[in-house]
């Protein structure tokens, strides 16, 4: 399992100091959390916290987009060469090429759907992406529980990519009673953010998330 550390549930006036504590070991990808007050009612991190993000650690990024048209905010993210760039299936119209686009990059192409939108809506573009993100929470809002059709969706979105290279993350109340039912349904990553900063020491929380499915 890999762990996605969502540094939106940390301190934020901390994270210089965090941030480069992280080890690679424990934590495989740093999240961030990208919201435009306009698709989500939040306004998070944009570009410029992103650069500042990725000079406190070569932890590759897991950059996910929840904003409308994310065909103008994608390419200021292309100099930081995340793991992935993740957009959502409900706000655009081109999600085969923009995730043409980000892969020419060099970056893998995730695409992300909400607790409310059906699983059918991903067919079109699976072929064309690497990673698909379910949203076990409603996105936009901090500190949610994990919905309760979650396993379920992940499940089906599973049967849907057998066949396709295509990775399966999870994100919204990840935490160590859920993350070996996760596993189980298919996730090979999980964004995780309280469950990993309550405790004070991410790596450790991190390493004990991941013993727990191995």
């Amino acid at each position: 399992m890999k762990i996605s550390a969502s540094i939106l549930a940390g301190k934020l006036t901390a994270l210089s100091e965090t941030v480069p504590g992280f080890e690679k070991s424990a934590i495989d990808l740093i999240h961030m959390d990208i919201m435009d007050g306009n698709y989500v009612p939040q306004i998070s991190f944009g570009e410029a916290f992103t650069s500042e993000i990725s000079k406190l650690s070569d932890i590759p990024l897991d950059v996910h987009l929840m904003v409308k048209n994310p065909e103008l905010e994608v390419p200021k993210y292309y100099q930081f060469k995340p793991y992935c760039i993740t957009f959502h299936v409900e706000t655009t119209n081109f999600g085969i090429r923009l995730a043409n686009e980000i892969k020419s990059q060099g970056i893998k192409a995730g695409i992300s759907l909400n607790p409310g939108t059906p699983v059918e809506s991903l067919v079109p573009l699976i072929p064309y992406v690497d990673l698909i993100l379910v949203m076990t929470v409603e996105p936009g809002f901090y500190g949610q529980s994990f919905v309760k059709n979650g396993i379920n969706k992940i499940e089906n979105v599973r049967k849907l990519i057998q066949g396709f290279d295509v990775e399966l993350e999870v994100d919204g109340g990840v935490n160590p009673d859920n993350i070996k039912e996760l596993q189980k349904a298919g996730v090979g990553i999980c964004v995780v953010g309280s469950a990993l900063f309550k405790g004070g020491n991410p790596n450790e929380s991190a390493r004990r998330l991941k013993a727990l499915t191995s």
